[in-house]
Protein backbone atom coordinates (compact mmCIF):
# COMPACT_ATOMS: atom_id res chain seq x y z
CA UNK A 1 0.00 0.00 0.00
CA UNK A 2 1.19 3.51 -0.81
CA UNK A 3 0.45 6.62 1.20
CA UNK A 4 0.93 10.23 0.17
CA UNK A 5 0.78 12.95 2.82
CA UNK A 6 0.80 16.60 1.82
CA UNK A 7 1.80 19.46 4.09
CA UNK A 8 2.78 23.09 3.89
CA UNK A 9 -0.50 24.69 2.92
CA UNK A 10 -1.87 27.73 4.66
CA UNK A 11 -2.99 31.31 4.35
CA UNK A 12 -0.70 33.79 2.60
CA UNK A 13 -1.07 37.25 1.15
CA UNK A 14 -0.89 37.83 -2.57
CA UNK A 15 2.72 38.01 -3.70
CA UNK A 16 3.85 35.66 -0.97
CA UNK A 17 5.35 32.19 -1.11
CA UNK A 18 4.63 28.72 0.19
CA UNK A 19 6.36 25.38 -0.19
CA UNK A 20 4.24 22.28 -0.28
CA UNK A 21 5.64 18.87 0.58
CA UNK A 22 4.37 15.40 -0.27
CA UNK A 23 5.84 12.52 1.69
CA UNK A 24 5.46 9.14 0.02
CA UNK A 25 5.61 5.88 1.91
CA UNK A 26 4.86 2.23 1.27
CA UNK A 27 5.80 -0.21 -1.45
CA UNK A 28 7.10 2.06 -4.17
CA UNK A 29 9.50 0.22 -6.45
CA UNK A 30 9.42 2.56 -9.40
CA UNK A 31 7.38 5.48 -10.65
CA UNK A 32 6.13 6.87 -13.90
CA UNK A 33 5.52 10.36 -12.59
CA UNK A 34 4.62 12.45 -9.57
CA UNK A 35 2.83 15.72 -9.57
CA UNK A 36 0.64 18.35 -8.03
CA UNK A 37 -2.96 19.05 -8.91
CA UNK A 38 -5.39 21.55 -7.44
CA UNK A 39 -9.11 21.96 -7.10
CA UNK A 40 -10.81 25.25 -6.38
CA UNK A 41 -14.40 25.40 -5.10
CA UNK A 42 -16.86 24.68 -7.87
CA UNK A 43 -14.13 23.78 -10.34
CA UNK A 44 -12.62 20.59 -11.68
CA UNK A 45 -9.29 19.32 -10.45
CA UNK A 46 -6.50 20.61 -12.68
CA UNK A 47 -2.86 19.86 -13.27
CA UNK A 48 -0.37 22.22 -11.66
CA UNK A 49 2.96 20.52 -12.28
CA UNK A 50 4.33 17.05 -12.87
CA UNK A 51 7.73 15.42 -13.07
CA UNK A 52 8.63 12.10 -14.58
CA UNK A 53 11.10 9.53 -13.28
CA UNK A 54 13.62 10.88 -15.77
CA UNK A 55 13.16 14.43 -14.52
CA UNK A 56 11.01 15.86 -17.28
CA UNK A 57 8.77 18.55 -15.83
CA UNK A 58 5.51 19.98 -17.05
CA UNK A 59 3.68 23.04 -15.74
CA UNK A 60 0.29 24.55 -16.24
CA UNK A 61 0.58 27.81 -18.17
CA UNK A 62 -0.96 29.68 -15.24
CA UNK A 63 1.93 28.78 -12.91
CA UNK A 64 4.92 28.79 -15.27
CA UNK A 65 7.68 31.00 -13.94
CA UNK A 66 6.14 31.12 -10.47
CA UNK A 67 6.00 27.49 -9.29
CA UNK A 68 8.79 24.92 -9.23
CA UNK A 69 8.37 21.18 -8.74
CA UNK A 70 11.24 19.17 -7.29
CA UNK A 71 11.90 15.95 -5.45
CA UNK A 72 14.21 14.42 -2.90
CA UNK A 73 14.58 10.74 -3.71
CA UNK A 74 16.41 10.01 -0.46
CA UNK A 75 13.45 11.34 1.51
CA UNK A 76 10.77 10.08 -0.88
CA UNK A 77 9.39 13.59 -0.84
CA UNK A 78 8.00 15.79 -3.59
CA UNK A 79 7.95 19.57 -3.27
CA UNK A 80 6.15 22.46 -4.89
CA UNK A 81 7.72 25.86 -4.37
CA UNK A 82 5.09 28.50 -5.03
CA UNK A 83 6.17 32.11 -5.43
CA UNK A 84 4.30 35.27 -6.40
CA UNK A 85 1.06 33.70 -5.28
CA UNK A 86 -2.21 35.10 -6.57
CA UNK A 87 -5.75 34.87 -5.18
CA UNK A 88 -6.63 32.61 -8.11
CA UNK A 89 -4.11 30.07 -6.80
CA UNK A 90 -6.46 29.43 -3.88
CA UNK A 91 -7.40 25.75 -3.93
CA UNK A 92 -6.87 22.39 -2.30
CA UNK A 93 -3.59 21.03 -3.61
CA UNK A 94 -3.23 17.29 -4.12
CA UNK A 95 -0.15 15.17 -4.57
CA UNK A 96 -0.28 12.47 -7.22
CA UNK A 97 1.84 9.38 -7.88
CA UNK A 98 1.62 7.19 -10.98
CA UNK A 99 3.27 3.78 -10.91
CA UNK A 100 3.89 1.02 -13.42
CA UNK A 101 2.94 -1.26 -14.95
CA UNK A 102 -0.62 -0.04 -15.49
CA UNK A 103 -0.21 3.63 -14.54
CA UNK A 104 -2.09 3.13 -11.28
CA UNK A 105 -2.64 6.49 -9.62
CA UNK A 106 -2.42 7.34 -5.94
CA UNK A 107 -3.65 10.58 -4.38
CA UNK A 108 -2.94 12.35 -1.15
CA UNK A 109 -5.63 13.85 1.05
CA UNK A 110 -4.89 17.42 -0.04
CA UNK A 111 -3.68 20.58 1.63
CA UNK A 112 -5.50 23.90 1.54
CA UNK A 113 -3.79 26.94 0.07
CA UNK A 114 -5.55 30.27 0.51
CA UNK A 115 -4.18 33.46 -1.02
CA UNK A 116 -5.71 36.69 0.19
CA UNK A 117 -5.77 39.85 -1.90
Amino acid sequence: QVHLVESGGGLVQAGGSLRLSCAASGSIFSIISMGWYRQAPGKQRELVATTTASGITNYADSVKGRFTISGDNAKNTLYLQMNSLKPEDTAVYYCNLVVPPYAYTYWGQGTQVTVSS
